[in-house]
């Protein structure tokens, strides 16, 4: 028996990077898995790349987090076609760095409504269901940039943002059997992680061998890193965590 038999997760931003990281653990351990994205090719592609057990099926749906009815499209075709939903992992995100200064109202809208509007159009579409079968667990990506990262004020701020609602989340759903915690990845090697590389001008591997230098564990993350931390939070063992946000960083933010 996995810790996921019988339970369906929805994870956004899933096709690649951490996205698709806890997504693939929690179908290891029996999940059925509904990838979501805003590219619908790309989310069913993942869907099939993913390694399932007997008994598990996995879906790939497009959908903008932002656009609330879609959101509730989403969430129902999953009801509709995976049998139900358990578990959400809200991971979708995007970034528009810029020093303040040269950041423009877009880079702020963009970044405010994907990781903000984005996790609260996606919660309220879930948490009817898990109210109604007194249910559930719900996983929110923040980051370490939340404490503050120069050149980041719209990222920080939403994602600082983030650890708030999930506090909110947890003593709001608590009473009816839901748990809400989140998750402050440090730096994980991604696509994402790769072309700001490339946009400081240097190589992937430069900046991943910088930023292993500068983290006590001496090496950077991987989605595995996330995907485990992940396993645990979202499943039964961690039913008296809530409200929390753990930082899974390799000691990068102690000092």
């Amino acid at each position: 028996m996995g810790r996921y038999d019988r339970r369906v997760a929805v994870i956004t931003g899933a096709a690649r990077g951490i996205g698709f990281g806890i997504a693939q653990r929690l179908a290891s351990e029996g999940a059925s898995i509904a990838i979501l994205d805003l590219d619908e090719t790309a989310a069913q592609e993942a869907a099939a790349r993913l390694e399932l057990t007997d008994g598990a099926r996995a879906i790939g749906v497009g959908c903008d987090v932002v656009d609330a009815a879609a959101a509730e499209a989403a969430v129902q075709r999953v009801v509709d076609e995976l049998g139900g939903i358990h578990v959400l992992v809200n991971n979708a995100g995007v970034t528009r760095d810029n020093l303040l200064f040269k950041m423009t109202e877009e880079d702020w809208d963009v970044v405010m409504n994907v990781h903000l509007k984005g996790v609260f159009n996606m919660t309220k579409a879930a948490q009817s269901r898990f109210v109604e079968q007194k249910y559930g667990k719900i996983l929110n990506l923040s980051s370490v940039s939340a404490l503050g990262n120069r050149g980041q004020a719209n990222y920080s701020a939403a994602k600082m943002g983030i650890q708030g609602l999930t506090r909110t989340l947890g003593i709001e759903l608590g009473p009816f059997g839901i748990t809400a915690n989140a998750i402050a990845p440090g730096f994980i090697v991604t696509e994402m992680t790769d072309a700001t590389a490339r946009r400081l001008k240097m190589e992937p591997e430069e900046l991943q061998r910088l930023n292993a230098e500068a983290t006590p564990v001496r090496r950077v993350g991987q989605p595995e890193d996330i995907a485990a931390a992940a396993a645990f939070l979202c499943s039964d063992e961690a039913s008296f965590i809530t409200g929390q946000t753990l930082y899974v960083d390799g000691g990068r933010k102690l000092g």
